[in-house]
């Protein structure tokens, strides 16, 4: 019997997709994730249960050597394909799975799979489990295990641990543990730098995010109609009010996967994906009123977040940070909190035809402004909430904030910046 050839034939069939996101490449992700969702391709959160490696996004020098070793952990025989739009998704995923494709040639280099694993929407309705839908992203908030792009070079994704004081004078070791830049639902392309003493994170440096080699390749998806409104295009309000819902329910569907609900991750992600496309306020606002109601009621979701991250609304805008983060003036629970609750604001006005004022409406993360994206403020205020947490909140804090790289890289910003 042909196992080879019958592994291969199954992978091929229904590959399991690793997408490493590269800032810049938002548009791409998201039209990577509705095809995979519509073909039933599963979604692998790690290396090791990959078939297919999808790069989203511009080419950015910064980030081929994690690609590289994020490519070399994948088992062979394997595949690698790049999008650099949203246009070239499909084209990109049938030649992925082309590659997966039998006969191998006689030198190794069509590349598939190590096996099929088949995985299926669970039913729970409660966050904490650790199961796979099928078509969105791992769960567990514990799941840390250094799957950032293979920057670790120890057995297991784990630097050699030190040797430092901790605040009681006693000598713990120490283990710097990097996050990012190609976690699950994690920032495209952002690296957060730990330095764990025991469990708890003694101190955080944030990378500074990697930029296209073409400035022009590189758009903010989500500030899209903002950045338009600014340059002096007519932009209907109902236009940014519908991508703003729609950016919230995508940091949502981050922060509901990282949790452990992965079935409601994926309804997010649903219900984002209808927005995007144009889908009237008639047809999805029942549908969002559900998922507001059942999301935010959820005792379970509020218990695995309550305490984390705490951040006062005075503190936030000290830090520069507004928009939701700041008016939610709390905890990790305060702030996914405070999206559901802008959700439903927004749902009235998805068709408002008046012109958009940049100064009146926020963009998703907060104010909008070329100088200073919103996005920059809530990566700088990372480390302030990050430092003397436990590693097993740190996923939670960082997908509650959700700051977008894309901000700080698209070609508007960047033209600012350089003056």
């Amino acid at each position: 019997m042909d196992l080879t050839g019958l592994t291969l034939r199954v992978a091929a069939a229904r590959p399991h997709v690793l997408l490493a996101a590269v800032p810049g490449g938002t548009a791409v992700r998201l039209a990577a994730e509705r095809l995979l969702r519509a073909r039933d391709w599963p979604r692998a959160s790690t290396p090791a249960q990959a078939d297919l490696l999808f790069v989203a996004g511009p080419d950015l020098p910064e980030l081929r050597t994690p690609l590289e070793r994020l490519w070399r952990d994948m088992p062979a025989p394997r595949a690698r394909v790049h999008a650099r739009t949203a246009d070239e998704v499909e084209d990109a995923l049938n030649a992925g799975r082309g590659l997966l494709g039998p006969p191998a040639d006689a030198g190794g280099h069509r590349e598939g799979d190590h096996g099929a694993r088949e995985r299926h929407e669970g039913d729970d309705q409660t966050p904490g489990h650790d199961g796979h839908d099928g078509h969105g992203d791992h769960g567990g908030h514990g799941g840390h295990d250094g799957h950032g792009g293979g920057q670790t070079e120890m057995p297991g994704g784990l630097p050699m641990a030190g040797q430092g004081a901790d605040r009681d004078g006693l000598t713990l070791d120490q283990l710097h543990l990097p996050l990012g830049p190609f976690l699950a639902d994690w920032p495209a392309g952002l690296t957060v730098r730990l330095v764990l003493q025991g469990d708890v994170v003694q101190r955080v440096d944030v990378d500074e995010p990697a930029r296209p080699f073409d400035d022009a390749a590189a758009e903010a998806f989500w500030v899209h109609p903002w950045l338009r409104a600014a340059s002096g295009e007519p932009v209907p309000v109902g236009e940014a009010v519908r991508r703003r819902a729609a950016a919230h329910l995508d940091s949502l569907g981050r922060l509901l996967a990282v949790a452990g609900w992965p079935a409601e991750a994926v309804r997010a992600r649903r219900l984002r994906d209808d927005l995007l496309y144009g889908a009237p306020r008639a047809a999805v606002a029942p549908r969002l009123e559900r998922f507001t109601r059942r999301v935010g009621r959820s005792r379970t979701l509020a218990w695995l977040t309550r305490g984390i991250g705490v951040v006062t609304a005075q503190k936030a805008r000290e830090a520069g940070v507004g928009g939701p983060a700041a008016r939610a003036g709390g905890d990790v629970t305060s702030r996914y909190r405070q999206w559901l609750a802008d959700i439903r604001h927004d749902l009235p006005r998805l068709e408002d035809p008046a012109p958009l004022d940049v100064a009146v409406e926020d963009s998703p993360r907060g104010p909008w402004s070329a100088e200073h994206p919103p996005s920059a403020a809530l990566i700088a205020l990372l480390p302030r909430l990050l430092e003397g947490a436990e590693l097993a909140a740190a996923r939670l804090v960082v997908a509650s904030l959700d700051p977008d790289p894309d901000e700080l890289v698209s070609r508007g910003v960047v033209e600012v910046a350089r003056g």
